[in-house]
């Protein structure tokens, strides 16, 4: 019997063939781009890269990437400005979507209310209401988010939280529908908005009040002050771990004698016990390995159990 040699041809590897199908499925102008470093792209500057990263230029990009993601069973996770957000060493398996094209990013005034995409800038917003003569959020100034990431984390300061101040939200489902819901009808939590864990925040309209930009300008400067006077500049996700019920989080990690507490290139902020910061050497793991030991000393020392409050993805 003669031999024969058959010549198969082998399957692309899978993030080839996935980026392949993405890059035919979006406009031209939506970037796509392969193992993009995220470190860059989070204040904490610390974790892997991306498997297929996207920056849509559309809602009807952002709309087939996620239609094709969910035929492929591909998980995504959508990024804002990479705060309040810890990638582990390894990255991020599937699709990261960043809404940072400038039609996510708008900011438009109608009366008393702010009609912001999920891109845009929290001091964006309060700039531009504080032209515009109104009140209500002055506090989202010093955050350094996005609406979509506010929204998400019901991100907070100064005693008060994002859907404190939002009347309703734009979003897309898994499906690539868009709607908009009354945020009374949305559940939260403390740092948390469970529902757009399924759901993808486009945008939403801010409910203001009339003032004087003289006074807007004030508060804002009041808020400032407080936050520049407690807070390290230094690389961080901002508050690591959510407050307990009986006493705030960067207060326990003071009386644990926990500040300047270090791991490799992270450390516990001496300005404030409840941040972690990178003093440019940090990995992921050094912060992941500094925070299970606050949590220990919190628990053995004082039976409390710290919950984080920072987004921790990805894979070791």
């Amino acid at each position: 019997m003669t031999g024969m040699t058959v010549t198969m041809e082998c399957p692309p590897p899978r993030k080839e063939f996935l980026f392949g199908e993405f890059v035919r499925c979006v406009s031209p102008a939506t970037v796509i781009r392969r193992d993009e470093p995220l470190a860059k792209r989070t204040t904490l500057r610390v974790g892997g890269p991306a498997e297929i990263y996207v920056e849509p230029a559309s809602e009807a990009d952002l709309a087939e990437i996620i239609r094709l993601a969910a035929a492929r069973a591909v998980n995504f996770f959508v990024l804002g400005r990479g705060s309040n957000l810890l990638v582990r060493d390894g990255g991020i398996r599937g699709v990261v979507i960043c809404l940072a094209h400038p039609c996510f990013s708008q900011v438009e005034i109608i009366g008393e209310r702010l009609r912001c995409g999920a891109g845009a800038k929290l001091k964006q917003v309060a700039v531009e209401a504080k032209r515009a003569g109104l009140s209500g959020v002055e506090f989202l100034e010093g955050i350094p988010g996005s609406v979509g990431g506010a929204l998400r984390m019901n991100a907070g300061a100064m005693g008060t939280s994002t859907f404190a101040v939002v009347d309703t939200l734009r979003v897309m489902d898994s499906a690539g529908r868009i709607f908009e819901k009354p945020a009374a009808e949305v559940p939260t939590e403390y740092r948390a908005c469970p529902w757009l864990q399924n759901h993808l925040a486009l945008g939403a309209w801010f409910q203001c009040r009339r003032s004087t930009r003289a006074e807007v300008e004030q508060r804002m400067k009041v808020f400032s002050d407080q936050r520049w006077d407690s807070q390290p500049a230094a690389a961080s996700a901002g508050c690591c771990f959510k407050n307990p019920a009986t006493i705030p989080a960067g207060r326990l990690i003071q009386e644990l004698g926990l500040k300047g507490e270090r791991v490799g290139g992270a450390m516990v902020s001496l300005e404030h016990g409840n941040f972690i910061v990178n003093d440019g050497r940090a990995t992921a793991k050094d912060v992941l390995n500094l925070m299970a030991r606050i949590r220990e000393r919190a628990k053995t020392e004082r039976g409390i159990d710290l919950h984080p409050e920072v987004e921790i993805v990805g894979e070791d």
